[in-house]
């Protein structure tokens, strides 16, 4: 039986959505053995000076506990 756990984490680029999520995914696989997937919550920008400065994701990422 495979027990799973959902964490949520917040990420962010200059360059794109996309980027955003890599970035975190990324950073999530460092930190947390199997990861296997994720579910983008909510996507925002930053505005600065009327253009897009900043992508941020918050995603819930899933990974399997590991068996003792």
């Amino acid at each position: 039986m495979s027990v799973a756990k959902v964490i949520e984490i917040s990420a962010s680029s200059k360059t794109s959505f996309e980027d955003a999520i890599n970035q975190g995914i990324a950073r999530a696989c460092d930190s947390v053995n199997h990861v296997r997937g994720a579910w983008i919550k909510e996507q925002k920008v930053t505005v600065d000076g009327g253009k897009i400065s900043e992508y941020r994701v918050n995603m819930q990422v899933t990974f399997v506990v590991e068996d003792k």
